[in-house]
């Protein structure tokens, strides 16, 4: 049973109703505050406050301000008038209990439309955020657009610039070598001039008209053409010279190309060539790309990636089949075997890719390391640990800081120790 809060004070004006609670000794919140126009409850359990108010109140507007054990009520009437009572009279038990559940039930759809207004204005607040976002990306992509055609402008402006004077740059030229060959005709007329007046017999005179230079643009021309003609050295003799290119089968020049590569590159392909001319013969209906091995590792690693492990070893044996020289192809046939169980298979392979990994030089230590961690791989599955755990120490060595193997090797002496205890 709760306990009835009997002790309360109150006043009104005109517009307001003015409450008093003592609630000493109790921890009230706004939680334990209920309130709608014609109820009002404070529940702290187990202290109980409840009244029927005498006529509504704009609950909205009301206030209630807690503090030194008095919760204060500010209840604002909706209609200005003085009331008789707090709280209505004579309400039984069935009245009493009709307005708590009109109360809770309009709270509720309060409560519910308070909800729906924040959805709506949630929704307009994105809204306008969005609008906001896409104005400013407007203007930023509008003002990116700007300054390219700023710079297009600019640029444009400065070719054109350019372009100008390096018209007026080869005009100039051409007036100067113009100039400058006038010049040397000049210089070559006085030559022969005092060379003709040198050379002539005495009291002969020469026709004016012959040395007189005339004025103007072509005097330069009118004595050019001679001077040239009797200038001009003797033709050469014919002749043949033969050239010899060095032989390519690569389309790139040789200075470009690196000849090292390209021999192992065509002996590969001689190899495979041959190896198909062979013994292949049933391999003719294949593609032109599929007689390549590499290109059927890199169709094997692609099976492989999608877990396709028994195509991804057809695509390697045949690859193998055409070259039996790359390790690579045995390196990744074991990881397949090793992912289909043939751990005696992995085992092979893996064995082959380290005999053709030789000499062990740093370009193919990766590869090495794979070598040795599969085929330790396979002979721990078959228990047998000391096999293993030499390859992964040979892979240690390779790699001394690779973590994953060392702890592999841990693992792989501890399992030795157990079994040897046991035994």
């Amino acid at each position: 049973m709760p306990l009835w809060l009997r002790e309360y004070s109150w006043r009104q004006s005109g517009a307001a109703v003015y409450l008093s609670l003592p609630v000493r000794g109790l921890r009230v919140t706004a939680a334990n505050i209920f309130c709608t126009e014609r109820y009002l409850k404070v529940s702290v359990p187990p202290f109980l406050f409840e009244a029927v108010l005498y006529a509504p109140i704009d609950e909205t507007n009301s206030t209630a301000k807690i503090g030194d054990g008095i919760v204060f009520f500010t209840l604002y009437k909706k209609e200005a008038a003085m009331w008789e009572s707090l709280t209505v009279a004579n309400v039984n038990k069935e009245e009493l209990q009709h307005l708590r559940e009109n109360a809770v039930l309009k709270a509720h759809e309060k409560a519910k439309e308070e909800t729906e207004a924040k959805k709506v204005l949630k929704q307009e607040h994105k809204k306008y955020a969005l609008e906001a976002t896409m104005k400013l990306e407007e203007a930023e992509r509008k003002r990116i657009e700007d300054l390219k055609e700023q710079e297009r402008q600019k640029v444009s402006e400065e070719l054109e610039l350019w372009r100008s004077q390096q018209k007026d740059a080869e005009k100039q030229k051409r007036v100067q070598k113009e100039r400058e060959r006038c010049e040397e005709v000049d210089q070559l007329k006085e030559k022969k001039k005092e060379k003709i007046n040198t050379t002539r017999i005495p009291n002969e005179e020469i026709p004016k008209t012959k040395l007189k230079p005339t004025k103007g643009h072509g005097s330069c021309s009118i004595f050019s053409e001679n001077l040239k003609e009797e200038q001009l050295p003797p033709p050469r003799s014919a002749g043949t010279i033969k050239i010899n290119f060095t032989s390519r089968v690569f389309p790139t020049a040789l200075r470009e190309s690196r000849v090292a590569e390209e021999e192992e590159w065509l002996q590969k392909q001689a190899e495979a060539r041959r190896t198909i001319s062979a013994d292949l013969s049933e391999l003719e209906d294949l593609k032109e790309e599929e007689k390549n091995p590499d290109w059927l590792k890199d169709k094997g690693n692609k099976m492989f990636a999608t877990g396709n492990y028994l195509a991804a070893v057809n695509a390697y044996n045949l690859a193998i089949r055409l070259n039996n020289k790359l390790p690579l192809l045995y390196l990744n046939r074991a990881a397949c075997h090793l992912k289909l169980r043939n751990l005696h298979k992995a085992i092979e392979d893996s064995s082959k890719a380290l005999e053709l990994l030789t000499p062990p030089v740093p370009g193919n230590e990766t590869a090495r390391v794979k070598a040795y961690v599969r085929r330790g791989t396979a002979f721990c599955q078959l228990e047998l640990y000391t096999e293993g755990l030499q390859d992964y120490e040979a892979a240690l060595k390779i790699d001394p800081k690779n973590k994953a193997i060392e702890k592999d090797a841990e693992k792989i002496r501890h399992t030795i120790q157990g079994t040897v205890q046991r035994s």
